[in-house]
């Protein structure tokens, strides 16, 4: 078009968020996904009763006087995405001198970056092998190693419409291509991640934390905001059932 615009509207992009704070401050390392998975697999599991009263006794007891309501629900349900990710450095090969990266590895880089937010930060490779080397010409240890503690803080970017905290519960990655350095230069990443509700985190008060939180009671409460209008939009007075 010559006025420079056209009928497509801009398509945001999926991402997986991993906050740190060295410095007490997050800081987001944002993994934009290449191409959005065309489908995901959602599921939601509702909290189950495990069929003992308040008191902890079988509600067949005879001296049982406060069963469970059976519509208790103490906990949020826990939900689970499945979805897969294809990765593709084609694209940036066909401009070597803007993309030295995928030259040199393919699409390993952004292989990496989904792995490691399997890990513990902190006990890293990076560290034990620079301490290595230097006790090895006898200086002493150059990195302070942390012990390992727990994963970071993910979130799961789906548009404005989904923001969750979560962790990866599975991952496979089936590489389909190899550079002559033996990188690959394709690759599908199936993830398996689980949503972490702000019971999930205890009274954890790090600045991260309090990120995820807010993230998730915003995503659930859109969610209300959403039922609510499809009430008000399609049910009005004398098409009541009742």
């Amino acid at each position: 078009m010559a006025n420079g615009y056209t009928r497509s509207p801009k398509l945001q992009k999926g991402a997986l968020i991993q906050f740190s704070a060295p410095l007490l401050v997050p800081i987001p390392n944002i993994i934009v996904f290449q191409y959005n998975p065309e489908s995901m697999t959602r599921k939601i599991s509702p909290w189950k009763s495990t069929g003992t009263t308040e008191t902890g006794k079988s509600d067949c007891a005879e001296d049982s006087t406060k069963a469970l309501n059976p519509l208790a629900q103490p906990i949020d349900p826990g939900e689970t995405f499945d979805l897969t990710l294809e990765l593709d450095a084609a694209d940036a090969l066909e401009e070597p001198d803007n993309n030295r990266v995928a030259v040199l590895a393919g699409v390993a880089d952004r292989i990496a970056a989904i792995e490691l937010l399997l890990y513990p930060p902190g006990d890293t490779g990076l560290g034990r092998l620079i301490n290595t080397v230097s006790n090895a010409f006898g200086g002493g240890n150059v990195v302070d190693v942390t012990p390992r503690k727990t994963v970071p803080v993910v979130l799961f970017y789906w548009g404005l419409g989904r923001i969750l905290p979560i962790r990866i519960e599975s991952y496979s990655v089936d590489e389909q291509a190899y550079s002559p350095t033996l990188f690959p230069i394709r690759a599908t990443v199936k993830l398996g991640i689980r949503t972490l509700d702000a019971a999930s985190f205890g009274d954890d008060r790090r600045a991260t934390v309090k990120i995820a939180k807010a993230c998730y009671a915003y995503t659930r409460a859109q969610k209300e905001v959403l039922a609510l209008s499809r009430i008000a939009e399609e049910i009005v007075p004398g098409d009541l059932p009742f």
